[in-house]
């Protein structure tokens, strides 16, 4: 078999294989070559890079003895697929799960995960979200650390227990969204530099240096990238990607990344002949992120939206601290239900500017909302998720709204254990400072940083979901409420409209109540913890949190923090 890599500085590049070193020839564009007769499948191999090394191959498609290990060559034609009947999932209508595969069952493995499926199923979700798979050191990360970034972490399984759990997936109806890094790699067991110009040479965000995307040699950089995405859609029959944190792409050049993977992505769709998503997470709130490439934007399928998570936070918990500050009224939370961001351009007080630019037609299902997800419980110091009734509120919410819902793993039974961030870096000076370094990171968000050391086990532990909490009768009742909520969804037209233009919201000037028009359905929620009446007509109640709720001809009757999905009689309802 043939053995290459890029190394377009190197003098000399050596290829360790078959308990032998092999000298490789230099070839055009900085690509180094080596025929190897008796190689395959298996295969363990390192190179030596103007004689520094042994290194890992940065193609790696398997890292079987962890990240400081040798390569191993791995073919992917040796997979047999059983999903030839899936076409795929559109992310329109969709409803998005995100998990992370260490800590979503006790073994935490993909086998693991796959026992859980019918789960997923009965809750009917049609995609799941996986945190990053990459592999990182130690046993347990979130998976932001990631290095080798072709290959697949051990831990959960490798590139076959990744594959299986897919398959699974699509058997089961399920879509699969991978969650990946690219701008960033972990600080430990990256050995991407003695090849080449992997990195920019300056800080690009808090999380480590900028990678080399619009500097000299950055074309083969960028294919790096651009051909990791294209592995998991491709080979590992994945239905989308998570893109973290895009707004740390530091690239110059007139076509952006993203833009050069939209196009790519787009192709490769063409030729499987099922939809591939693409979903950024951004900071920007800049609406160029998710307009078609041929409109000028940068092609992303969908994207993260933080300004519908700080609002519904905000309203069903009553935190203001930090970047909540902007967000603490019901005019808030209706300005990003009718308007998908509440900066388009208005004063951020947390980052003392102003922020963002408007959203008018895009439609709500390119802006993924959630409830609650990794960043927003674990960047919490005790990882802590919400209480039960906050979630019947916010659910309610989010699950009628027009925009893409997502759920985080265990949130529909309200589970009791926190999501913290942990990791098990192996040298003793990432080890020791891993928590200080955490604090520092969120330095001003308001918070009393008391958290559990994450390079504790224990932090990982505790971080496991408790399935037996389901069996609770107050966590049995909320997964009901979310089943109910996913089929009156899927049921109603209306609830999963994506104009936003469409969508209506009202207020109580006291601050009590909110009520949101979907169509001829009304979304009423009492956030109070006293009973409300809405001067409503008489209808007929489709699903409500709690009894008694009822209509009659002086109103609609709240309970203390309640939410009720109604539809007033047709002479009474509202004219579009």
């Amino acid at each position: 078999m043939i053995f290459e890599v890029w190394a377009p500085r190197a003098t000399a590049v050596e290829l360790l294989v078959l308990e032998e070193r092999r000298s490789m020839s230099a070839g055009a564009g900085g690509w180094w070559r080596a025929e190897v007769e008796g190689a395959g499948h298996g295969t363990r191999y390192t190179f030596e890079v103007d004689g520094d090394g042994p290194y890992p191959d940065p193609r790696s498609r398997r890292q079987p003895e962890g990240v400081f290990g040798p390569s191993a060559v791995y073919d992917h034609d040796r997979f047999t697929w059983s999903d030839h009947d899936w076409k795929g999932r559109d992310l329109r209508g969709a409803i998005i799960y995100e998990l992370h595969i260490g800590t979503f069952t006790t073994d935490g493995t993909f086998e693991a995960a796959i026992e859980k499926l019918p789960h997923l199923v009965e809750l009917c979700v049609d995609f799941v979200e996986i945190m990053p798979v990459a592999p990182v050191p130690g046993g347990r990360n979130w998976g932001y650390d990631g290095v080798d970034l072709y290959a697949v972490n051990e831990t959960y399984g490798g590139p076959d227990g990744l594959k299986s759990f897919v398959d699974a997936c699509h058997q089961a109806g399920i879509g699969v969204i991978l969650d990946v890094v690219y701008n960033h790699l972990g600080p430990s067991g990256n050995f991407l530099r003695p090849f080449g110009p992997y990195f920019a040479g300056f800080e690009g965000s808090f999380w480590g240096e900028a990678v080399n995307l619009d500097g000299p040699e950055s074309d083969e950089v960028r294919r790096y990238f651009v051909g990791n995405a294209l592995q998991w859609l491709r080979d590992y029959h994945i239905d989308g990607l998570r893109l973290d944190a895009v707004h740390a792409l530091h690239d110059r050049r007139a076509t952006h990344l993203l833009a050069e993977l939209a196009a790519e992505v787009d192709a490769l769709s063409c030729s499987t002949g099922r939809p591939l998503s693409l979903i950024a997470e951004s900071d920007l709130n800049d609406p160029r992120m998710v307009r078609s490439l041929d409109a000028g934007g940068l092609g992303m399928t969908a994207q993260w939206n933080d300004d519908v998570h700080h609002a519904l936070h905000c309203a069903v918990s009553g935190e203001n601290h930090g970047y909540y500050q902007d967000f603490a009224s019901l005019e808030a939370l209706a300005k990003v239900l009718t308007h998908g961001v509440l900066h388009d351009g208005s004063y951020s007080s947390f980052r003392a500017r102003g922020h963002g630019a408007s959203f008018a037609g895009v439609p709500g299902h390119r802006l993924v909302a959630c409830l609650q997800n990794h960043d927003q419980i674990g960047n919490r110091p005790a990882g802590d998720r919400l209480p039960i009734t906050p979630l019947k509120l916010g659910s309610g919410l989010l699950l009628t709204s027009p925009f893409t819902p997502m759920l985080f793993m265990g949130e529909e039974w309200g589970a009791r254990t926190p999501f913290l961030f942990f990791s098990d870096h192996v040298e003793a000076h990432l080890r020791d400072t891993e928590g200080a370094r955490r604090q520092r990171e969120f330095d001003g968000f308001g918070y009393a940083w008391e958290a559990p050391n994450p390079s504790d086990e224990e932090s990982f532990l505790r971080s496991k979901l408790d399935w037996s909490e389901v069996k609770e009768e107050e966590h049995w009742s909320l997964l009901c409420w979310y089943r109910d909520l996913i089929a009156l969804r899927k049921a109603l037209p209306e609830l999963s409209d994506p104009r936003l233009d469409r969508v209506r919201v009202e207020l109580d000037p006291m601050g009590k109540w909110l009520l949101m028009w979907r169509g001829s359905v009304a979304v009423a929620v009492n956030f109070s913890l006293d009973p409300v009446t809405l001067p409503l007509p008489p209808g007929t109640i489709l699903l409500a949190s709690d009894d008694p709720i009822t209509c009659t001809e002086t109103g609609l009757h709240l309970p203390a923090q309640s939410l009720t999905v109604y539809r007033p009689t047709p002479h009474n309802q509202p004219q579009p």
